[in-house]
């Protein structure tokens, strides 16, 4: 009997990465002229960001400045999911982004969807917030790796065990 081939496809941020990322970014936001005297800070509270500035536009000044940093430490970006600004004390504004770990059930559907559009022979299962594809050929799960990557999801995937 041929030996099975498999690989998991999760979807995971890396919380230290993030904390790394917030304190460089909070370095910068306290040497930059532009930002004297604002009352800009960024915190992570249980898998959430919380930016805080003075206006709206300063926010944006903020989270390009997160973004940046969070990019350099190959933090995905797409897994952050902002809400509304809102009014904060102090004339100021603030703005939460929640931390998306693991892979809900309409994206896990959309990835199935994709595999079984490739009419390769895989196999592919939920499990709870990540997927498993299985196949005989490593050549036709090299080939689902690259049609998952070219789309385009909300979220961004990884691909662990490949076995």
């Amino acid at each position: 009997m041929a030996k099975e081939n498999s690989f998991d496809i999760v979807s995971k941020v890396d919380l230290s990465e993030v904390s790394n990322a917030i304190n460089i970014a909070m370095k910068e936001i306290k040497n930059r002229f532009d930002f004297k005297g604002s009352k800009s800070n960024i915190a992570l509270e249980n898998d959430e960001l919380v930016l805080i500035s003075d206006d709206e536009f300063k926010l944006s000044q903020v989270k390009d400045v997160l973004f940046g940093k969070l990019i350099k430490r190959e933090v995905p970006v797409k897994n952050i999911q902002y809400g509304k600004i809102e009014s904060a004390l102090g004339g100021t504004v603030r703005q939460r982004g929640k931390l998306v770990q693991g892979i809900d059930k309409d994206n896990a559907k959309k990835i199935n969807t994709i595999i079984k559009d490739s009419r390769l022979k895989v196999k592919s299962q939920i499990q709870d917030d990540q997927i498993r594809v299985t196949g005989k050929n490593r050549d036709d799960l090299q080939q689902i790796i690259s049609a998952i990557r070219s789309a385009d999801l909300p979220i961004d995937v990884q691909f662990i065990n490949y076995r």
